[in-house]
């Protein structure tokens, strides 16, 4: 009888543990794992950049871009990618996070959505800040229209966050709003058009180069990608599944 109370007891431990460690182990396998694998494609092409391809074509043509580009500046232009950067910078993504942050919650009645947004906003931040410690690139060698932050041209930390934030959340609106074909096209035309309006204007500007702009793009979307996979698809999807075994039951 001991022996049996054990076992039943040994199983019961084991099972009410188990739920725990498949949350982890899942959380590991669709979030964690990539974001990591993420970071060292990352950091790992800084250092091709910054160290073996240093003197190469392909780090000349980017400082060529940027000097064509910085040869043909006008105030106007000036202006308007004055503000397109401004709508990424550090103080404003936190700002309009938090914000959504709220609205979400508020508008839905849960957490998933909020989660998401803050996941992927944070990731790509996370990512952008290794990168910039182990691959350090100096800025294009062009007059800089903004004030050079103390991390690295590699990659654009404005570029990633717009998309991260941006595209997050024309991707939330987007599933909420799957029957209205205009108001999902108004969402990526306003959530793309944000993240790409500020990654051309940290080209403009001579903050970035176009390899470091376009890993932006890169890394932004990837986290957007992967963090909505975990936390908005995959519970969507079972959702419905749930709901229909309900109704053939």
């Amino acid at each position: 009888m001991a022996t049996v109370r054990e076992r039943q007891a040994r199983e019961g431990r084991g099972s009410s543990s188990g739920p725990g460690r498949g949350v982890a182990a899942e959380t590991g396998r669709r979030i964690l794992l990539p974001l990591a694998l993420m970071a060292l494609v990352t950091i790992g092409l800084g250092l091709l950049i910054t160290k073996v391809m240093e003197h190469s074509t392909l780090v000349a043509q980017d400082e060529a871009i940027s000097r064509e580009i910085a040869q043909e500046r006008t105030s106007f232009w000036n202006e308007v990618t004055h503000w397109a950067s401004t709508l990424a910078d550090t103080p404003v993504i936190i700002a309009v996070t938090a914000v959504m942050v709220v609205v979400f919650r508020l508008g839905y009645g849960r957490w998933r959505e909020s989660i998401f947004l803050v996941a992927a906003v944070c990731a790509q931040s996370a990512i952008f800040l290794l990168a910039t410690v182990f691959a350090q690139r100096n800025r294009p060698e062009v007059p800089h229209l903004d004030p050079a932050p103390p991390t690295s041209s590699y990659p654009s930390g404005h570029t990633s966050a717009a998309v991260a934030f941006y595209c997050g959340t024309a991707l939330v609106l987007t599933l909420h709003t799957h029957r209205h074909t205009i108001l999902k096209a108004l969402w990526w035309l306003l959530g793309a058009g944000a993240a790409l309006s500020v990654g051309l204007a940290r080209l403009y500007r001579g903050m970035h180069h176009l390899t470091d702009v376009s890993w932006g793009w890169v890394l932004g979307i990837f986290c957007v990608v992967v963090l909505a996979q975990a936390l908005l698809l995959r519970p969507i999807a079972a959702s419905r599944r749930s709901a229909r075994a309900a109704a053939r039951t």
